[in-house]
């Protein structure tokens, strides 16, 4: 007999299971092999060797092999576990949880079956459910690193903030590598400005980042850094590790021959959210002539007047909320979309991986994320020149895209209420300046509150306008300006109101906006600029920070634009210490609002669609 045609030696099961564990996997899985082909039943060897084809990415043949396993030994739960796992990355998610839940039940101890389960739940948008698992697994193990991290994002998610901030300090002394910790720990502080070991924290994060270590998420980075090579360096290692490449890519490259140009939009945010109250004048203006649009909708359906607006302006508007990325990534492929159009990129209740199976030949990164997403499978990001300077290409793996005037989509449709509240009716005082910034609590950090308390203090009777997203959050501010000699009572709190119009219509209460840095106001920016009050801003370096500044651009006023904080300090109090002054500016911006580009909703459309064509792998037909 030859050497080749001689069957594999057998081993016990205890020789295969110390190959595996020693590193040897090649010879690991010819002995499990060898084990199951005398004994097919062998539950341990089922349950190795299915574990070594998922390190291969042999997901289908794990799955059938822990079937097997399931349906022979159905009282050992690591192969229910098995099968769980593979049935999740196949999509198949009903089945995942069936076999989740029989694991649990062969063994209700079985934590890591339980903590993937409330994972999967989560990606489900299960939020409740998956909350009920991370305490049931941190009742088993009250230190168990994954159910720690998974409870206290879903606890921020359902706005408790002081559990979640304590859960998360709690990580971080225990497990001060667990990926993403310290940004973690600082990004909720930031929510409620809480701003304890503000700097000691950056600097942690910053050094990190530079470090090439999973520290900081690549958004909340954005409200901590301006470099925009650290931006670069950041969001390529959250890619790495949130958002590999699928192996097997659907689109391979197949030629379409469409009448009209086929564009997906995929958001989670198809509904009462800042992206859709700035694409909803986009979906309505483009050229059914030309295009065919599809909406691929993650998030809820709210009900509102938006989201029927949004839907009656698509071709096609697909509810994918409870179904899996691959499967969505395979009807879009089916539906053979020329460009996918990604309006969220890592924001929440993004799905990042379905631009991974690559089901569009075009596929772009566009609004909802100001940067780069760091992977090779997203061609293109549509900004303008202020944004992404011409030099600071190289700090995106997308190539740039840029729009004539801004990158920003405006509603020209979207008007504030006729009727102007009074000052009383806001709470605010009946006479001196109102600076206001209504951008998110979590953009507001300690050297951009030096400023703005340096203004207070040298303009007296002002008061500076802000929300917040409850009262512990507004008593922090209220501190913070007490520690900087400023009484808290010159803080005024905008409350919520039932309709956007009413929102826009308390902007012309105010006499200047301030943004903030290095996280720029970005739709409030735009609303601010809408309704005629002028924005100050400080252009940054990084992408996030010259939001504003290619918003004044394109409404024609660029002395708006500082590039230091003395000269945002300095102009902002040249303009309130000069009505007349004021008065010019805040007519100017009236006027230019109907010759300006920023709130030409129809121009910007046509300029979009020309940025598709010229990228599209299939061109529409002649003379369509």
């Amino acid at each position: 007999m030859s050497t080749q045609s001689r069957p594999a030696p057998r081993v016990s099961i205890e020789a295969a299971l110390a190959l595996q564990n020693s590193g040897a996997v090649d010879e690991a899985e010819r002995a499990f092999r060898a084990l199951l082909l005398d004994d097919p039943n062998n539950k341990v060897a089922i349950y190795s060797l299915g574990v070594i084809l998922i390190g291969r990415e042999a997901v289908e043949e794990a799955n059938q092999i822990f079937r097997h396993g399931c349906i022979t030994t159905p009282d050992f739960a690591p192969n229910w576990f098995g099968y769980a796992v593979t049935c999740q990355k196949l999509g198949r998610w009903d089945q995942a949880l069936l076999s989740y839940d029989e694991a649990i039940k062969a063994d209700p101890h079985y934590v890591e079956a339980i903590v993937d389960k409330g994972v999967l739940l989560r990606n489900m948008l299960r939020h409740h459910d998956s909350l009920k698992c991370f305490e049931r697994a941190l009742e088993i193990n009250p230190d168990h690193q994954t159910a720690l991290g998974n409870y206290a994002i879903l606890l921020s998610e359902f706005k408790q903030v002081d559990q979640s901030i304590a859960l998360f300090d709690r990580l971080h002394r225990l497990y001060p590598n667990h990926d993403y910790i310290a940004g973690l720990l600082l990004y909720e502080r930031m929510h409620i400005a809480d701003w304890t070991n503000f700097a000691s924290l950056r600097d942690e994060i910053i050094e990190g980042v530079r470090e090439g270590r999973k520290v900081c998420k690549s958004l909340p980075f954005m409200a901590l850094s301006d470099s925009a090579q650290d931006q670069f360096t950041c969001g390529r290692i959250f890619a790495d590790h949130y958002a590999p490449k699928a192996r097997d890519p659907l689109w391979s490259g197949d030629s379409y021959r469409h009448d009209k140009l086929r564009i997906a939009y995929v958001s989670p945010d198809l509904r009462e959210h800042p992206v859709g109250h700035l694409m909803a004048g986009l979906f309505a203006h483009h050229d059914r002539s030309r295009v065919e649009t599809i909406a691929i909708s993650l998030g809820i359906d709210d009900r509102s007047a938006l989201r029927d607006r949004i839907r009656s302006n698509f071709d096609n508007f697909i509810e994918a909320r409870g179904v899996a990325s691959n499967k969505i990534a395979e009807k879009m492929r089916e539906m053979e979309v020329d460009c996918a159009i990604d309006l969220a990129g890592y924001t929440a209740d993004s799905r990042t991986e379905i631009f991974a199976y690559r089901p569009a030949p075009v596929q772009i990164n566009f609004l909802g994320y100001p940067g780069t997403l760091g992977v090779d499978y997203m061609d293109y990001l549509i900004a303008d020149r202020h944004v992404i300077p011409p030099e600071h290409q190289t700090f995106f793996t997308e190539k740039i895209l840029y729009m004539p005037d801004t990158y920003l989509p405006t509603d020209r449709s979207l008007k504030s209420a006729e009727a102007t509240p009074t000052r009383a009716d806001c709470g605010l005082p009946d006479e001196g300046v109102v600076f206001c910034s209504f951008s998110h609590d979590y953009k507001i950090s300690p050297p951009l509150w030096r400023v703005w308390m340096s203004l207070l203090a040298k303009v007296p009777g002002a008061v500076l306008w802000l929300v917040a997203r409850n009262e512990e959050t507004k008593a922090n501010f209220r501190n913070a300006a007490e520690m900087s000699g400023i009484s808290g009572k010159r803080l005024v709190f905008a409350a919520r109101v039932p309709r956007v119009e009413d929102h826009l219509a308390r902007y012309r209460l105010a006499d200047l906006f301030l943004d903030t840095w290095p996280y720029n106001a970005h739709t409030t920016a735009a609303d601010a600029l809408g309704v005629g009050l002028p924005v100050l801003t400080y252009q940054g370096g990084a992408f996030p920070a010259r939001v504003a500044s290619s918003l004044l651009h394109a409404i024609g006023l660029p002395e708006m634009i500082t590039q230091s904080w003395a000269d945002y300090e300095a102009l902002a109090l040249a303009l309130v210490a000069d009505p007349v002054r004021l008065a010019t500016l805040k007519a100017k911006l009236s006027a230019n609002k109907m010759t300006h580009p920023l709130f030409d909703t129809e121009k910007f459309c046509r300029a979009f669609e020309d940025l598709l064509f010229s990228v599209a792998h299939s061109q529409p037909k002649s003379g369509v």
